[in-house]
């Protein structure tokens, strides 16, 4: 073979070897990582840069163009602060659902302010014929404690028959009982009203709310 003929050949090779001129090798299909190092150069990577875990880096597009900021690592104080939070907010959010269950419950037991009345009228009428029937007792046990008291006068310095001391015991302690019942039903009355109380602050906002319209931007509010 000629010196002529191998000289072409070799530009033949060379030529699919290398390409055109001057063309550049094709970019890589990996991705590509790059931060500013606490020398303050920039560091370029293939795979995310454990010199800059620290910092934010800048994960690339395969033609070099910014794709997104890969956020530094936390530090355990700041994950532990991020979780608090996160704990907070998914407290709050379920708060938020129980509220608003409740809020559609109270609606729909009572969708006016009559129905409502008509309900505080009957519990608080039931506590009241307890009392009553408390108070009924208590004066049934004071006419039986009478004769008992006027009995023990003839015994003033001696001591009561024992008929007489345990019958005024059991009256005393009849009575006290009573009393107490009496005391726990008034203040059931009074937890009771201040429920309603609440309830009815509460229906009226929620009355006020055009169905369908978002929660918290109210109308004016009706008479009822």
């Amino acid at each position: 073979m000629s010196a002529h003929r191998i000289s072409v050949l070799g530009v033949l090779v060379a030529g699919f070897a290398f390409g055109p001129a001057g063309a550049q090798p094709a970019p890589s299909a990996g991705r590509i990582y790059s931060c500013i190092g606490k020398d303050g150069k920039k560091i370029t990577q293939d795979h995310p840069i454990t010199e800059c875990a620290d910092t934010d880096q800048v994960e690339h597009n395969r033609d070099g163009s910014p794709k997104r900021i890969v956020p530094r690592q936390e530090t355990e104080e700041e994950r532990s602060a991020r979780e608090a939070r996160e704990r907070v907010e998914a407290a709050e959010r379920v708060q938020r659902q129980v509220e608003a269950r409740a809020d559609r419950q109270l609606l729909n037991r009572y969708p006016t302010k009559a129905a409502h009345d008509e309900e505080r009228m009957k519990e608080l009428d039931d506590i009241r014929r307890s009392m009553q029937k408390i108070d009924e007792r208590k004066k049934l046990l004071l006419a039986e404690r009478k004769p008992m008291l006027d009995e023990a006068e003839f015994y003033i310095g001696k001591p009561l028959p024992l008929k007489v001391k345990s019958g005024l015991d059991s009256n005393d302690a009849a009575l006290a009982a009573q009393e107490a019942l009496r005391q726990n039903q008034e203040a059931e009355l009074a937890r009771n009203n201040k429920r309603f109380d609440d309830e009815l602050a509460r229906l009226r906002k929620l009355w006020a709310v055009p169905p369908g319209a978002p929660k918290g931007k109210a109308s004016a509010p009706t008479t009822r």
